[in-house]
């Protein structure tokens, strides 16, 4: 009797025996929750057992079965995934699904536009994103849900391999009106004293505030926002100033506000070490043709440049910083 499920079933099952919860696999896979519950349902209608325990205060636990089931349909997919990176090597085509994952401070800046010249070039290529943490990034590499990700050499651990792009100093951002926004360069220690929008993101928000502790000085946090706009807005309104190492094109906040970036420098240039932007793989992530046609297009469109931060090959004149 031919079996009657998908592979597209099997990738839901995984993730709800590994999120638990259908609302989180659904932020996992990008694919609403109602969808997510039919496809469990449909399976174990085809497999005529249970998969999960439904509680309602704790979510879903897998069955005995059920996780014997997780496990098999994870080596299924790796075999389809194989098939599919078999398949583009014997053709030299790039094609098939590709789920990138980007971190959130700047999502915004980067990744439309490296998304937006790849499928130009690889219209076959299934393109997702997702915006994340750091930590939900090294998660969803680990589980597969990821193939790669952009992100910063903040803590990668030693299972994952880091690919870097770009050397990114980090930049004071004030708002127009402040007293210190018109000097040419500022030092930590010339920022103590006045009030701080900390980006209080994993991991991002130790590499800030490590800036300060590194010249024996402490920031004086006024407020914490997990959002680069509104940390840019509250900035722009003149509620403190910010640090961040991506600047974006534009100098106003999303309200409208104008801003400045201020180069950070120290007498220890080892105090003010740059964040390096890169592309974060599991491993075994490269031998993807498509994966690797991902990372040469990166390479390509950003390029290291230890002086001035970010810079963005554009049809038009690129704007460095």
């Amino acid at each position: 009797m031919p079996l009657r499920f998908t592979l597209r079933q099997l990738e839901y099952l995984v993730a709800v025996g590994e999120c638990g919860s259908i609302a989180l696999a659904s932020d996992r896979v990008n694919v609403s929750s109602p969808s997510i519950s039919a496809a469990i349902s449909q399976l174990e209608q085809e497999f005529g057992l249970p998969l999960f325990v439904r509680k309602h205060a704790h979510g879903l636990s897998l069955t005995q079965g059920g996780k014997q089931f997780v496990e098999q349909a994870k080596v299924v997919l790796a075999q389809a995934a194989r098939l599919n990176d078999l398949a583009n090597t014997i053709t030299g085509k790039v094609r098939g699904p590709l789920n990138v994952g980007c971190l959130l401070t700047f999502a915004q800046v980067v990744l439309p536009h490296l998304r937006r010249g790849f499928v130009d070039v690889n219209p076959e290529v299934d393109f997702h994103q997702f915006e994340r943490n750091q930590s939900e990034i090294f998660d969803g590499l680990r589980h597969a849900s990821l193939d790669l990700a952009l992100s910063y050499d903040l803590n990668i651990p030693p299972d994952l391999d880091f690919v870097p792009l770009a050397s990114l100093p980090p930049y004071a951002v004030l708002p127009e009106t402040h007293d210190l926004a018109h000097r040419s360069t500022l030092s930590p220690a010339d920022l103590a004293d006045h009030p701080m929008i900390l980006l209080d993101l994993p991991l991002s928000s130790e590499y800030f505030l490590s800036l300060f502790s590194e010249l024996g000085v402490k920031p004086r946090i006024a407020e914490r926002t997990r959002d680069m706009a509104v940390m840019q807005s509250l900035v722009g309104q003149g509620f403190g100033y910010s640090i961040a190492n991506i600047r974006p094109w534009s100098d106003r906040s999303p309200d409208g506000q104008r801003l400045r970036y201020v180069p950070l420098s120290a007498a220890s240039p080892a105090a003010l070490r740059p964040m390096r932007l890169g592309l974060v793989l599991s491993e075994g992530a490269r031998a993807s043709q498509t994966v690797r046609a991902f990372v040469d297009h990166c390479r390509a469109e950003l390029t290291p440049d230890s002086g001035h931060g970010l810079k963005l090959r554009f049809d038009g004149a690129p704007r460095e910083g």
